[in-house]
């Protein structure tokens, strides 16, 4: 009879130290479980890019052609700052020239297009152009319409 009786112990204790292995991890997985985590949106400098860069030889300026590409989550505009530089690797101690372009009604899906013109630039002088930032607004429906 005491061969059961330590049996009995040994049930109760290697239960007791099963639950105290597996249920925290039971709490944690019930815890973390339930509604499905939703991706952060991805930055709007993602969906624009410089295809071109070229100096108006009329006005001396310089002007870079922008497309972006629009989101799956619905329609809106795109606000691109657009730098412009003697070479690609930016100087730290010297602020490159920028200007703004709008891109609106871009669509799902569908690529839109835009120009930046920038300052006049030196003869002689190739520029390069880059997306130094981007933001994205969202179209708001209008009441009414479909």
């Amino acid at each position: 009879m005491s061969a059961l009786k330590w049996q009995g112990w040994l049930v109760g204790l290697v239960t007791i130290a099963g639950l105290l292995v597996f249920a925290p991890l039971g709490l944690y997985v019930w815890a973390s479980g339930g509604e499905p985590q939703e991706t952060p949106p991805r930055a709007a400098v993602q969906d624009v890019r410089v295809t071109g860069c070229r100096v108006d030889p009329a006005s001396r300026r310089v002007a870079a052609a922008v497309e972006a590409t629009g989101r799956a989550e619905g329609a809106g505009a795109y606000v691109v700052t657009v730098e412009f530089r003697d070479r690609a690797e930016a100087d730290p101690g010297r602020r490159a020239a920028q200007a703004l372009v709008r891109i609106p009604g871009v669509a799902p899906g569908a690529t839109e297009y835009g120009e930046a013109v920038g300052p006049v630039w030196p003869v002689a002088t190739v520029p390069w152009c880059g997306v130094a930032g981007a933001e994205f607004t969202r179209a708001t429906p209008t009441p009414g319409l479909p």
